[in-house]
């Protein structure tokens, strides 16, 4: 390999890496300018925000009994 090549090669081979480096420092730049502009609108045009209550819902006792009843049947046939 001849060394005009090799320093071609590594000439791109930096060009690109620049290239991918200065874009991301302009994406980094970008969305902390637009968090601070959404900020700024959330302050400006606050949304309302509507309260969800909930109800726990409660499991009957018997359920969980067949269950376990369903499971050891289940089992004891398979051995037996």
């Amino acid at each position: 390999m001849s060394d005009g090549t090799l320093s071609n090669g590594l000439t791109l081979l930096g060009m690109g890496m620049g290239f991918v480096l200065s874009f991301l420092i302009i994406l980094i730049f970008a969305m902390f300018v637009m968090s601070k502009v959404v900020g700024f609108l959330n302050r400006v045009f606050p949304e309302a925000v509507e309260e969800v209550k909930t109800v726990a819902k409660k499991a009957a006792v018997g359920i969980d009994e067949a269950i376990a009843l369903a499971i050891a049947a289940s089992i004891a046939r398979k051995r037996g």
